[in-house]
């Protein structure tokens, strides 16, 4: 009797992520005071090349794309765009990035989009309108028509298959935390995150977009991904700071504070606006004395996080 020829080997077994992720619990007097106990989730420690909700959202689409180019979509300082560059580079696939926003503009290329096409990935930049409109099928249609035989990823990574990446998240937070908090840009990671919690836990999303799309987007990527709605999940979308990518003197010295009580630094876009949230929920009173809550820590390729001492 023949033995079954081996198939391709995991991405996990390449790349050899770091799963779980740390959990630190960190004493913080605003959370202490109000009876909270504050965690981190460290998914920025997952891998240096594809941090956090990149590895997650990514996993199970490369692992689709069987080697095949993949063509996706990401702002000019997009980690999403780093991390598939940085996957493509790493795994030996091709990658096409394109960029919201004319090419003279962003010429010479910032370091985000430098180390993109450094790592291999075809840069191709179109227009705001035209960027807009990336999921009609004449956009979709000049794109294969001029890329040929791509696999397409949506922006931010965020499909049926990263929601289902990130229930992982959710399975390594089970039974350790009360509410499982993230930031969210596309609301892939907050639909995996909550399907993959037990019962009596729930996760909350932090916006740092605005608009009040999230909403949908978290319950069509449900659908998608799971059926259906799954766990128990909700938004707090008070803390935008007007728009993505935007900070105030306000959050800046909240991140500054928290840089220096716990020796971590925090990255702004996201993980500041996040942990502010936290807090200010904290101080409203919106967890019940006790509450364990974790603040998943995504990071970003940019700033990555240090790694404390006690982590588990």
């Amino acid at each position: 009797m023949t033995s079954p020829t081996p198939g391709p080997p995991r991405l996990d077994a390449l790349l050899r992520p770091r799963l779980p992720s740390p959990l630190q619990e960190v004493q913080d007097e605003g959370f202490a005071r109000h009876g909270v106990r504050l965690f981190l989730k460290r998914d920025d420690l997952v891998h240096p090349d594809l941090p956090g909700n990149k590895w997650r959202k990514l996993a199970l689409n490369l692992e689709a794309a069987a080697g095949r180019t993949v063509l996706t979509f990401g702002g000019a300082y997009s980690n999403h765009l780093r991390a598939t560059a940085a996957a493509g580079r790493l795994l030996g696939f091709g990658t096409v990035g394109v960029v919201r926003g004319d090419e003279l503009a962003h010429r010479p290329l910032n370091p985000s989009l430098a180390r993109c096409a450094a790592d291999g990935m075809r840069l191709h930049f179109v227009d705001r309108t035209t960027y807009r409109a990336k999921a009609s099928p004449e956009v979709l249609e000049g794109l294969l028509s001029r890329f040929g035989d791509v696999v397409v990823v949506p922006e931010g990574g965020s499909n049926a298959l990263a929601a289902q990446g990130c229930t992982t998240l959710g399975h390594e937070l089970a039974g350790e935390v009360d509410v499982a908090a993230v930031a969210c840009g596309t609301g892939g990671t907050l639909a995996g995150l909550a399907a993959g919690l037990d019962p009596g836990q729930r996760a909350l999303g932090v916006p740092v977009v605005g608009g009040g799309f999230l909403a949908g987007e978290v319950a069509r990527l449900q659908r998608e991904a799971f059926g259906g709605p799954a766990g128990d999940w909700s938004l707090e979308e008070r803390f935008t700071f007007g728009a993505y990518a935007r900070t105030t003197p306000e959050l800046d010295a909240f991140a500054d504070g928290f840089e220096e009580r716990h020796g971590l630094p925090v990255e702004r876009v996201y993980v500041a606006k996040l942990l502010y949230a936290l807090a200010a929920l904290a101080g409203e009173g919106a967890f019940a004395r006790g509450s364990r809550v974790a603040a998943v820590i995504t990071g970003t390729p940019d700033a990555p996080l240090q790694e404390p001492s006690g982590s588990r």
